[in-house]
């Protein structure tokens, strides 16, 4: 079983290859949390991920017989980039199998380090197969994203550096996916510091871990905004580890994590994916767990679909009603839309789009429906500018 010597070993094969990024205090994401928030900043990274820890520090210890052969890896993104770089950087030959759901920015920065990229199966288990296909026929060495002893123990740093940085950490929230993250984590920090808790995050649609630790008979889903996480069977080495040294594992689902994508881009300035928000997404979701804590977040990568991420930020401002769709009701006659117009400009919003609804609506056949999207500044200030629309006789409400 992975233990402490083996990640010290690993730091020292790590000093000066992967950037030893900060973990400091997020003030604001403490007064809005209510515990202490100490944020790791793991998506400072060259490949914007945690995964090259586990990916230099298994490519560092290749025989030269190995090395000479080449590697191969199956990976959604983030662990493909990692093995990626690192192996161009020591003059070695990569392949990575993805499956076809992968993100196009984590595909094209894949082959941007010189890998050869094999698009294979909906699924990462699939991908995974044919990837320990192509090692057998090709005479490649597999690097396994999460079930191998190197690799957790590369990503064991990420815990090394946290209790170095802020010793008076005494919870650490982790995302959990194979499990090679919190395995090592979980196995520097108990080492250092054996009363502190350690506590897993998975989300709801990909309940690998929680389901084996636990016992529980969660469902899977299909897909996640956490596709880095999106994990159907956790690793056979991790599994041991997170038993043993793993206090709690939590579950949050994609509104949850999507609010924490927005939240970390608003307040901190930083771009996180949604494995990367998990663990604050179960800060919001279980604020009692974590009161008056010093808690410490792994955001573990920052890579992300730009259309994805514009989707999440829209969807973000509807729920925090920045974004608003109100209905105006009112005679379908000439004037009445510049009226509704200078009446929302004076109440300070800003109009998005305008539909006229005259066919599909159960007015009056004089009457029109006119639907508005508007930026406001929350839900107080929707809340005036319809109220300022009823006052000058118009029938307005919220969608």
């Amino acid at each position: 079983m992975l233990q402490i010597d083996d990640i010290r070993a690993a730091a020292a094969r790590l000093d000066g290859q992967v950037l030893r990024t900060p973990c400091v205090e997020s003030r604001t994401l403490s007064q809005l949390t209510g515990c202490q928030v100490f944020l790791k900043f793991e998506n400072l990274q060259y490949t914007a991920s945690f995964k090259e820890r586990g990916a230099c520090n298994k490519l560092a210890q290749l025989t030269p017989e190995e090395s000479a052969r080449g590697v191969i890896a199956m990976s959604a993104g983030n662990h493909a980039q990692g093995v990626a770089y690192h192996a161009q950087r020591l003059g070695l030959r990569a392949v990575i199998v993805m499956p076809r759901f992968t993100p196009g920015v984590k595909i094209e920065r894949t082959r941007g380090f010189g890998a050869e990229v094999v698009l294979h199966g909906d699924t990462l288990d699939e991908a995974r197969a044919h990837a320990r296909h192509l090692a057998e026929q090709q005479g490649l060495v597999f690097v396994h994203p999460y079930d191998d002893e190197a690799i957790a123990a590369g990503q064991g740093t990420v815990g090394l550096e946290m209790l170095a940085d802020v010793p008076g950490l005494d919870t650490l929230v982790v995302a959990v996916g194979g499990g090679g993250l919190i395995g090592g984590i979980a196995t520097a920090a108990k080492a250092l510091k054996p009363g502190i808790e350690v506590i897993g995050v998975q989300t709801e649609r990909f309940p690998a871990m929680v389901n084996a630790i636990k016992g529980t008979r969660h469902p899977q889903g299909s897909s996640t905004i956490a596709e880095g996480i999106a994990v159907g069977t956790p690793g056979e080495i991790n599994l041991p580890l997170v038993r043993e040294r793993v206090d709690d594992l939590l579950l949050v689902d994609e509104g949850d994590i999507e609010q924490a994508i927005v939240m970390l881009l608003e307040i901190e300035k930083t771009l996180v994916e949604g494995a990367g928000a998990a663990g604050l997404a179960a800060l919001l979701k279980h604020p009692r767990r974590f009161a008056g804590r010093r808690v410490g977040l792994v955001l573990s990568g920052g890579n992300i679909d730009p259309m994805l991420l514009a989707s999440i930020i829209e969807r973000g401002m509807v729920r925090a009603g920045r974004l608003a769709r109100i209905a105006v009701n009112a005679r379908d006659v000439p004037g009445n839309l510049a009226r509704i117009t200078a009446l929302v400009a004076e109440a300070g919003a800003n109009i998005d789009e305008v539909h006229h609804q005259r066919a599909f609506t159960l007015l009056a056949a004089q009457n029109v429906e006119i639907e508005l999207v508007l930026q406001t500044r929350g839900r107080e200030h929707v809340k005036q500018v319809i109220d300022a629309l009823d006052a000058a006789g118009f029938d307005a409400h919220e969608q």
